[in-house]
């Protein structure tokens, strides 16, 4: 989704509603991950006392699996991020913290799916006492024992 920035930074008060959704098409590029569901995408940017924020929820479904046992499974995601958008930073500020649209339009979905992955955990187990294989035999330990592991 593009966004107009023009009037968001000229005018104090100016608020934007955004309600969209990253389709399939858009997330079978992102190498690595399968989405189950398009990303949904709600918020709003608003120009408060000449700054400009951005605040929004994303909401997905990964389809993955499991890093322990390798079974596949889905699992449904739900962040919420702010940001601050700004045309342009000073030398001094090389900060993480800041959005620099140096255009008037700013894409927004490269940041939904950055955000999104960037807050993924590092480890996908299908759930939190997942036993794992047995390193011996492969067995799943999710399953009952085997002659390695009882």
């Amino acid at each position: 989704m593009v966004i107009r920035l023009k009037q968001l930074y000229n005018i104090v008060g100016e608020k934007v509603s955004i309600d969209y959704t990253i389709d399939d098409d858009r997330l079978k590029e992102v190498k690595g991950f399968t989405f189950s569901d398009p990303i949904t995408v709600k918020g709003t940017v608003m120009n408060r006392a000449g700054i400009v924020s951005l605040k929004y929820s994303a909401g997905f479904t990964l389809h993955t699996c499991c890093d322990r046992c390798l079974i596949e499974f889905d699992r449904d995601y739900s962040f919420d991020f702010e940001h601050i958008l700004v045309r342009s930073l000073s030398n001094d500020d090389d900060s993480d913290e800041y959005i620099v649209t140096e255009t008037d339009e700013f894409d927004m979905d490269e940041l939904v799916l950055t955000d999104c992955l960037l807050s993924l955990p590092s480890k996908m187990l299908c759930r939190e006492d997942c036993k794992g294989l047995c390193p011996e035999c492969g067995a799943d330990l999710n399953q009952g024992g085997c002659d390695h592991n009882g």
